[in-house]
């Protein structure tokens, strides 16, 4: 298990952790500006930051700072009610996948997607398992697509809190599932990634018996991603009150040592929603105690 205690070089930031500071928004250019003077070698920016600051200019920064990404924030959310529903899915997660090329992203993030509608706050139905079967086809759809352009995908299951609105994929078993279903082959031989993978968020799955022996089974070639941050108790809020690395449950290093057994050596991205604290600070100050937890916590 590689030493992160005497410096940060696999550290990455998440954009969405200080794209608000003291409540502002924050332009994501100057996001990473503030990384790269703390010699923080890696992002994963959110398409909404980068379309506002515009793509071009993202990839010109980047190459500037020297920036390598670990991953690109998303694509997904296949579920729809009719065809042109679908297809509007698909032609917006090939603009995502044209997005990560672009950017010299290592993979595209999938958050799936869940019932129709629910995440407007109506579902168009309560049929999870038709949802689910258009994540399949939608993913498998997709692949072809991004292996045209050499863009790995990667499925993040998320927390079953998540399931009706967000991802129909809630655990690391039922994201491999789909991997082994859509894409089967794997040369035993080849190190090279997976062209479909997984996430692994440890918000999302820290709490899954299975978390071990699934992340053995996804082995170096689909682990693709591996995301860190803290689950608060009590938490108040679902979605925006992740905690800073130490500051929860959740035994990040034990996780970690997981996934290296299987021969990740790639970033651990810090990914905190957190609109009552860490959104209210600096980002200076955030920045800095994610280099400072990434050292001691994860």
């Amino acid at each position: 298990m590689r030493d992160f205690s005497q410096d940060h070089r696999w550290l990455s930031i998440n954009t969405a952790t200080v794209r608000k500071s003291r409540g502002a928004d924050v332009p994501l250019l100057d996001i990473l500006d503030a990384c790269a003077a703390r010699g923080i070698r890696a992002v994963a920016p959110w398409r909404d930051q980068v379309a506002s600051a515009g793509l071009s200019r993202v990839a010109s920064a980047l190459k500037a700072h020297d920036m390598a990404l670990s991953g690109y924030c998303r694509g997904g959310m296949f579920p729809a009610t009719d065809g042109a529903g679908l297809q509007a899915a698909h032609d917006e997660n090939r603009r995502a996948v044209d997005e990560a090329r672009t950017l010299g992203a290592p993979c595209l993030v999938l958050v799936v997607g869940g019932l129709p509608g629910a995440l407007d706050g109506k579902a168009a139905d309560k049929d999870i398992a038709r949802a689910r079967a258009q994540v399949h086809e939608g993913i498998a759809r997709l692949l072809e697509y991004a292996r045209s352009c050499q863009m790995p995908l990667a499925i993040e299951p998320l927390h079953p809190m998540y399931a009706a609105d967000r991802a129909c994929v809630n655990t690391l078993e039922q994201a491999l599932d789909l991997c082994d279903a859509i894409d089967p082959a794997l040369a035993t031989a080849d190190t090279r990634p997976a062209d479909l993978g997984v996430a692994v968020d440890m918000y999302h799955v820290w709490w899954d018996p299975k978390l071990q022996a699934q992340i053995a089974r996804a082995g170096q070639r689909r682990l693709l991603a591996f995301h860190v941050c803290d689950w608060l108790t009590p938490t108040t809020d679902l979605l925006l009150d992740r905690g800073m690395m130490g500051d929860g449950v959740i035994d990040i290093a034990q996780a970690r040592g997981w996934v290296e057994d299987q021969g990740f050596a790639g970033y651990s991205e810090v990914e905190i929603f957190s609109a009552a604290n860490w959104w209210q600070r600096e980002m200076g100050e955030v920045l800095d105690t994610c280099i400072a937890r990434h050292r001691s916590a994860v």
